[in-house]
């Protein structure tokens, strides 16, 4: 992961848009160069209880008193970590794979989308074919970029749904990587595989024409 880039969420992005690219992972002995907070979202290092001031308005004890002015305070920060509960690592790798090369394999947690804004928008729609839950079967969560791509969908959050489709990423710090007509989906992978069979009996199949009009009438 780290060859591609220091930041996990960025190193995984890029992957993405790598035809052919193998498999990337971290994990034990191998997490070196990579950025604490995907470490710690990855379940590979505790949290370093000197974050809350770091992502809130700074501390001069730590990074210089650099801020990142993400929450209004120390304490709502350090609430925000607490609601998603212990991360927990998968195993003593993290592996991120592209699609194309996955065949039934039983150790896939999540599954990852990038795309821009109308095909989530149609594959939310597609969440909502079986769902009743109006309001809770698609979530926009909180937290780093890493986090909303993997570690709430893979289930390492406790506290984090495991039915929800999860729209992101919110961090802006990976606003000058990630594209700006783009958002990301991450499914859990029950999820993924119950859409995947119920697409040809939605409306991305049989009203092809609405989900992705060629023509478009002016507002």
């Amino acid at each position: 992961m780290t060859e591609l880039n220091r930041c996990a969420a960025r190193a995984i992005f890029t992957l993405s848009t790598r035809k052919g690219a193998p498999p990337i992972y971290v994990g034990e002995g191998h997490e070196e160069g990579c950025c604490p907070g995907g470490l710690t979202y990855f379940g590979f290092m505790e949290r370093n209880p000197m974050l809350k001031f770091f992502l809130s308005n700074g501390n001069k004890d730590f990074r210089g008193g650099a801020a990142e002015f993400l929450r209004i305070s120390p304490e709502l920060a350090e609430r925000s970590f607490e609601a998603s509960g212990k991360i927990n690592k998968l195993g003593k790798y993290l592996v991120v794979s592209p699609s194309e090369d996955i065949d039934e394999d039983p150790g896939v947690r999540s599954f990852l989308v990038f795309g821009d804004s109308e095909s989530v928008r149609n594959l939310c729609g597609l969440v909502y074919f079986r769902s009743e839950g109006i309001f809770s079967s698609v979530l926009v969560p909180g937290g780093a970029s890493c986090a909303s791509f993997i570690t709430y969908a893979a289930g390492m959050a406790e506290r984090a749904p495991k039915d929800a489709a999860l729209v992101g990423p919110v961090d802006p710090t990976g606003n000058l990587w990630f594209p700006k007509d783009h958002l990301s989906l991450a499914l859990p992978i029950q999820l993924a595989r119950s859409m995947a069979l119920d697409l040809d009996q939605s409306f991305i199949a049989k009203r092809e024409a609405i989900a992705y009009p060629k023509k478009r009438v002016a507002p």
